[in-house]
C-alpha cells in the first residue's frame, strides 16, 4: 500500500450546518456521516464561499473565490482555463474519479433571466462579436456536457473532466435526473419516463410546494445510484497501491422534496423543531421579506417551479424540514455503504474522509425557504468535517474556513504545492493556520422583488458579527451572531455598534482586495 494517503470527498446539495445528527438536530439520525465525525475533526464555523451551486462548486474546485474563477452566478460554466486541484492531484499521480453532481457546466437550456440593453437611437451600436465586454466563449461544445440532449444525442463526456479520470454523472435533482443515472434508470425500469412525471406521484397530503412523493423504487433513486457506482469503483481498486481522490456528489436534499420509499414518511412534519420567525410576535422582518410575504398572499403558486426563496407558512416549513429529514437519512445510509466499500476494499486506513455541503436552505428561517439574496447563517454555513485515520478523532473545532480552502488543505496534506494564484488557506487539519474570518460573495442575474435587478451582496463573518453589503435596493446588514443566532435584529442603524461597523467594513474590503486575481502572471518586467 502506498503511504500517499488518499482521499474520499462526500458533498450534498443546499444541507445548512444543523441538520446532521453531529451538529445538534433534535430529531434527525444519521449515525454514518456522525461516526466520520466521531473519527475525525468537525468544524462548527465552516462557510461557503458563495451560497449558490455553480459559483460554490467552482470554488471547491479551483480554490479560489468567485470573482475570481468567474462563475459568479449559476448559468455561467467554469471555463476550461481554471486549474483545478484535481487536475494538481492527477498530475501528482492520483487516480482521480467523480461520481455524482458536478454543476460545473449549465444543466438547462433554459433563457438568460437579465434584460439585454437596448442600443440607442442616433449611436453606431457595436458589430455582435463585439457588444460584450469580455470575448470569451463559454458556451461552446465544450461547454455542453451537463445539459441532458448531449446524452440523449448519444455522447460521452470527455476525459478528463476538470481533472477527473472517472465521471458517472448524475444531473438535476429528485424525480427528474439526468445524464448517466436517467440512461441506468431507463436500462433498469420499466417505464421509468412515467414514473419520472411530476403528476404521477403517490397520493399525500403535504401542501409546501415542490413535495413530490415519487415512484421511483428506492433502490433506482439517485442516492442508491450514487452509492452503488461507488461502491464498484472502491471495490476496482482493491491491490492497487495508487493513491486516489473519489468525489461522491449527491443532489440531494436540494427540492424538489422527493424522498423515495421508506425514506418519505421517515419523519413526521410535527416532530420538527419551530423556526422562531413563527413565534417571535416581535421580529420585525426586513422589507425583502415583508415583500416575499406579500407576493406570496397574492399568488399561492410562487415556489411550485422556483429555485429561488420564496414565503412559506408555518405548516409548509415543518413538512420542509421533515421530507428534507428524510432525504438525509437516504444519504446518510449511502455513505454507510460507500464507507463499508472502502474497508471492503482494504482503503480504509489510508483514507480521509470528508463530508460537506455546497450551501444551505432556508427551511423556514425567516419565513422563507430554498435560498437567494439573502444571507443568513442557514444558507452560508454548511457542515465541514475531516477524519484522517492517521488524525486527531472526536474533536470540535472553533476554527472559521471555507469551501475554497477543501482543495488547499487537501493539496498541502498531500504534499502537493498548489497553482500560483489559488486564493484557498490550509486548514489546522494539514497543518496550516486557516483564516481568521469568512468572505463570502453572491450575485444573480435575476431581478429579485426587494434586491432590484442583478443585485449583488458581498459578507464579511468575523468574531461575533456578520455584516453584509448589498448593491441594489436592500439595506446593509450588521448582526450580532452571539447575542442575535437567530439573525432576527438588524444593527445596521444602531448608533452603539458604528465603530464595530467601521472595522468590519475595512476588513471586508481588505478581503475584496486580496480576492482580486494576481493571475494571469506577466510576461516581462514591462
Amino acid at each position: 500500500m502506498t503511504d500517499r494517503p488518499s482521499y474520499i470527498l462526500f458533498i450534498t446539495d443546499q444541507q445548512r450546518y444543523d441538520n446532521l445528527g453531529c451538529n445538534g438536530h433534535p430529531v434527525l439520525q444519521t449515525p454514518n456521516i456522525d461516526a466520520i465525525a466521531n473519527e475525525g475533526v468537525n468544524y462548527d464555523r465552516f462557510y461557503v464561499a458563495s451560497p449558490v451551486c455553480m459559483p460554490n462548486r467552482s470554488s471547491l474546485m479551483t480554490c479560489r473565490m468567485p470573482t475570481s474563477h468567474g462563475v459568479r452566478h449559476l448559468g455561467l460554466p467554469l471555463s476550461h482555463d481554471n486549474v483545478t486541484f484535481v487536475e494538481l492531484l492527477r498530475a501528482a499521480g492520483y487516480d482521480t474519479a467523480l461520481i455524482g453532481k458536478s454543476h460545473l457546466q449549465n444543466v438547462t437550456d433554459w433563457p438568460t433571466q437579465f434584460d439585454v440593453p437596448e442600443w440607442r437611437d442616433g449611436y453606431t451600436a457595436p458589430p455582435e462579436e463585439l457588444s460584450v465586454a469580455d470575448k470569451t466563449d463559454n458556451d461552446n461544445d465544450s461547454y455542453q456536457y451537463e445539459r441532458q440532449k448531449f446524452y440523449d444525442d448519444g455522447h460521452k463526456v470527455p476525459l478528463p473532466f476538470y481533472g477527473f479520470d472517472h465521471y458517472d454523472s448524475v444531473l438535476r435533482h429528485g424525480f427528474n435526473t439526468g445524464g448517466d443515472h436517467y440512461k441506468y434508470q431507463k436500462d433498469h425500469i420499466e417505464d421509468v419516463d412515467a414514473l419520472r412525471k411530476r403528476n404521477n406521484q403517490y397520493p399525500h397530503d403535504y401542501v409546501v410546494p415542490q413535495a413530490i412523493r415519487t415512484k421511483i423504487p428506492e433502490e433506482h433513486y439517485s442516492s442508491a445510484y450514487i452509492a452503488d457506482r461507488a461502491a464498484e469503483y472502491l471495490a476496482s481498486r482493491k491491490g492497487n497501491d495508487k493513491p486516489f481522490f473519489l468525489m461522491v456528489s449527491f443532489p440531494d436534499p436540494h427540492h424538489p422534496f422527493t424522498p423515495p420509499g421508506k425514506y418519505w414518511d421517515m419523519y413526521k412534519p410535527e416532530d420538527m423543531p419551530v423556526p422562531a420567525a413563527y413565534e417571535d410576535d416581535n421580529w420585525e422582518a426586513p422589507d425583502y421579506i415583508k415583500k416575499a410575504i406579500e407576493d406570496r398572499g397574492m399568488d399561492k403558486t410562487i415556489g411550485q417551479n422556483s429555485g429561488y426563496s420564496f414565503a412559506i407558512s408555518k405548516q409548509e416549513a415543518l413538512e420542509a424540514r421533515a421530507l428534507t429529514c428524510g432525504m438525509i437519512a437516504m444519504v446518510d445510509d449511502a455513505v454507510g455503504r460507500v464507507r463499508a466499500a472502502a474497508e471492503s476494499a482494504g482503503v480504509a486506513d489510508n483514507t480521509v474522509q470528508i463530508y460537506t455541503s455546497d450551501h444551505g436552505d432556508h427551511l423556514g428561517e425567516h419565513k422563507l425557504l430554498f435560498k437567494g439574496a439573502e444571507q443568513y447563517d442557514s444558507l452560508n454555513h454548511v457542515p465541514f468535517i475531516w477524519a484522517d485515520p492517521k488524525g486527531d478523532k472526536g474533536v470540535r473545532s472553533q476554527d472559521i474556513a471555507q469551501t475554497l480552502d477543501i482543495g488547499s488543505t487537501i493539496l498541502e496534506h498531500a504534499k502537493i504545492e498548489p497553482a500560483i494564484g489559488m486564493q484557498g488557506k490550509v486548514m489546522g487539519v494539514a497543518g496550516g493556520e486557516g483564516r481568521d474570518a469568512a468572505h463570502i460573495q453572491y450575485e444573480t442575474q435575476r431581478t429579485i422583488n426587494g434586491f432590484g435587478k442583478r443585485p449583488r451582496v458581498h459578507s464579511l463573518i468575523e468574531g461575533q458579527w456578520r455584516l453584509s453589503l448589498y448593491l441594489g435596493e436592500c439595506k446593509n446588514e450588521l448582526f450580532d451572531l452571539e447575542n442575535d443566532p437567530g439573525e432576527m435584529v438588524n444593527l445596521w442603524d444602531k448608533p452603539e455598534v458604528k465603530d464595530v461597523q467601521a472595522q468590519l467594513v475595512f476588513k471586508l474590503a481588505e478581503m475584496e482586495i486580496t480576492a482580486a486575481d494576481r493571475v494571469p502572471l506577466p510576461t516581462s518586467e514591462a
